[in-house]
């Protein structure tokens, strides 16, 4: 079926179709029904299928049917999300489908000034989208009201009802409206989790795409088993080896991002890094100049792993593997996604082992594994500028000692 035999206004058709957007995705074909007909939604499918514009078309169509005046301070549809960078990029789909219709759409997040947000509250917002420290903090300044609130969206749910967020998901759903229409949507979701969920919606309609691998076929994913002192290496060579290519290097810790942008550094290669310690103003700047293609290497840590579209990304580089397990899939999900392949490459090292095991058991299968003899391996450091044991080095020391002036010994008086 064709969005335009879908009963939807002409407006968002027409948006639809400005956008390219022809056929529902198979998580979109399953969603927009029972969420148009007011009914809660569980959703789970891989990354990379279509799920933001699964909740927003339908969500769209039924704000455009549901006129009404709003209370000051008010909103009729809330977005929860969990980083600034999917909550500007959710709040830029919602903009695009919305063009022309007479909704108006807000983004919302910390690191940046409240002042304007505040001020486009005053008169009501049909669509607010919101990462939960920010729009908690207006709450409690009386510049939020949650009583027109007709429907919560939770995007990346499972990560939303985890330990860090679950008491701001409870507090809100005791603010909102009882009868509203609750609809989660998540790459992964573990029991617990479920459970949860379960407990904040009324017989919600349960879709699962592709529930038996979580990674999307589109997603040629491998490990290669490499040491800790030695993924540098490896790093820049995959990296000289693909000059074009645009690649997302996920690290363990804000740290750890430094210094493998400091490492490549050093041998030449230009990179730029993206985690928590980055004060907003920056973090959009570098997601936006990694998106555009100005820079084609972004290390990240797991920030950017959860939910965000970034165009043409070829290679996903773990280069430490995630310590919670679903987080793989979440992280490997940035390539190969719509209709594109992608490529995916874990380094793990012998303290890793035990989380590969974890990965593994969670996907109930082992990941492809690259090969890499001795000679190859040690082909890759002694290539490296970087290299303290390579050949050139070893030239070029042997030139350092051999241009030292020789110390004449002093003869010994008699």
């Amino acid at each position: 079926m064709r969005f335009d035999k879908y009963n939807f206004s002409p407006a968002l058709k027409r948006n639809l179709e400005n956008l390219g957007f022809k056929k529902p995705t198979d998580i979109q074909y399953r969603t927009i029904p029972p969420i148009v007909n007011g009914e809660d939604v569980l959703a789970i499918a891989q990354t990379g299928t279509g799920k933001t514009a699964a909740y927003a078309i339908p969500v769209i169509h039924l704000l455009s049917l549901r006129r009404e005046e709003m209370e000051s301070y008010g909103v009729r549809c809330i977005v929860m999300v969990p980083t600034h960078e999917l909550a500007i990029q959710v709040t830029e789909v919602f903009e695009k489908l919305v063009a022309g219709m007479g909704i108006n759409v807000l983004g919302m997040h910390g690191g940046v000034d409240q002042a304007p947000q505040i001020k486009r509250l005053k008169n009501g917002m049909d669509i607010l989208v919101a990462t939960p420290g920010r729009m908690f903090d207006l709450a409690s300044q009386g510049f939020l009201s949650f009583k027109s609130v007709d429907i919560l969206i939770l995007d990346e749910a499972d990560h939303m009802l985890e330990l860090g967020f679950i008491t701001d998901m409870q507090q809100l759903i005791r603010r909102i409206p009882k009868g509203r229409q609750t609809l989660f949507f998540s790459a992964t979701i573990n029991e617990h989790i479920k459970d949860l969920a379960y407990g904040l919606v009324r017989h919600a309609v349960r879709i699962q795409i592709s529930p038996k691998d979580p990674v999307s076929k589109n997603i040629d994913h491998s490990v290669a088993f490499i040491e800790m002192d030695d993924k540098r290496f490896f790093l820049e060579r995959m990296i000289k080896e693909h000059p074009e290519s645009k690649m997302l290097v996920f690290v363990r810790t804000k740290v750890r991002a430094e210094r493998v942008a400091k490492a490549l550094e050093r041998v030449g290669i230009s990179s730029q890094t993206i985690h928590g310690d980055k004060v907003q103003d920056e973090r959009t700047d570098v997601m936006a100049n990694f998106k555009c293609g100005t820079n084609k290497i972004l290390i990240a840590t797991d920030i950017s792993s959860r939910g965000i579209d970034i165009p043409n990304v070829e290679y996903v580089v773990n280069y430490d593997l995630p310590e919670v397990a679903e987080n793989y899939v979440h992280r490997v999900g940035r390539t190969g996604r719509g209709t594109q392949r992608g490529i995916a490459i874990s380094f793990c090292s012998k303290e890793e082992h035990e989380i590969l095991d974890e990965i593994e058991s969670f996907l109930t299968k082992p990941i492809d594994v690259i090969a890499i003899d001795k000679a190859e391996y040690e082909e890759t450091i002694d290539i490296s500028e970087d290299s303290e044991h390579d050949w050139k080095s070893l030239i070029k020391e042997h030139e350092a000692k051999m241009a030292m002036p020789i110390k004449k010994k002093k003869k010994k008086k008699k």
